[in-house]
């Protein structure tokens, strides 16, 4: 499966989705390209087996995305901009996928922002990242709810707060990245993370994920609450669950249905 786009390239094979930033030379984030990643998002949602959706950059590309477009911040196209590039993690969120970066070069402002709502984060040691927003007298929304949850608020405040841009180890040490290696080795990384999640059920890693975001911010009594109901009333209820109790029982492998 695939799709006709001008900023992106979009495909869907063996139950992975990838969407690749195609606007060289540095992947700048307009609101025409913000549209169409929301479009192929929305073909993602409609393809029950997924089992990952991967954002990476074309290879004409020297970075994964500088960010959104500066000149889209202007009064006539700042709501507008604003609301496309939020698209993107609500429906990211919606989908509840499993969901990769591939970061090989800079991955800076919005494209950092992007990095940070992925579930898994494999980049290349050339990666770079940061939030540099502030330089411009403005602050990245999204950046500001996910960073603290992933590198603690202390360390969160300083990039956000300084714009400074750090390396892949530093981002691997803080928790931003999952896996650093060099950068002729991402498609055999990336690969080996696929085929794992590939031998999965694609409902079981959707439950899995909606369970996870259930619990950010919220007590633990609060959150086990909602997410003990899902998993009695729906996980427990899917194909899948059934199987994977049965086949650990008789001693063989799951064959799954995705539902």
């Amino acid at each position: 499966m695939s799709g006709t786009f001008n900023n992106i390239q979009f495909t869907i094979d063996d139950r992975v989705a990838r969407i690749t930033l195609s606007r060289p030379p540095v992947n700048i984030l307009n609101i025409a390209m913000m549209q169409e990643i929301n479009v192929a998002l929305e073909q993602c949602s409609q393809q029950r087996t997924l089992a990952a959706i991967v954002f990476d950059a074309a290879p004409d590309c020297r970075a994964f995305s500088a960010g959104v477009s500066v000149e889209e911040h202007a009064h006539e196209t700042i709501f507008q901009m604003l609301d496309s590039f939020h698209a993107i993690f609500r429906n990211l969120e919606q989908i509840a996928k499993p969901a990769v970066a591939v970061v090989n070069g800079a991955a800076l402002g919005g494209g950092c922002e992007l990095v940070a709502m992925c579930d898994f984060v494999i980049a290349g040691d050339q990666a770079r990242f940061g939030q540099p927003e502030i330089k411009l007298g403005v602050f990245p929304p999204v950046a500001a709810i996910l960073l603290p949850r992933i590198m603690g608020e202390r360390r969160a405040r300083e990039l956000m707060l300084t714009g400074e841009i750090i390396e892949a180890r530093e981002a691997l040490a803080l928790g931003l990245l999952n896996r650093l290696v060099p950068t002729a080795e991402l498609d055999q990384e990336v690969l080996r993370l696929l085929t794992q999640l590939r031998g999965l059920s694609a409902a079981a890693l959707e439950h899995a994920k909606r369970a996870i975001d259930l619990g950010q911010g919220r007590s633990l009594d609060a959150a086990l609450k909602e997410v003990e109901d899902m998993y009695l009333h729906e996980l427990m209820k899917t194909q899948d669950a059934t199987e994977g109790v049965n086949a650990f029982i008789e001693k063989r492998k799951s064959v799954w249905q995705h539902r």
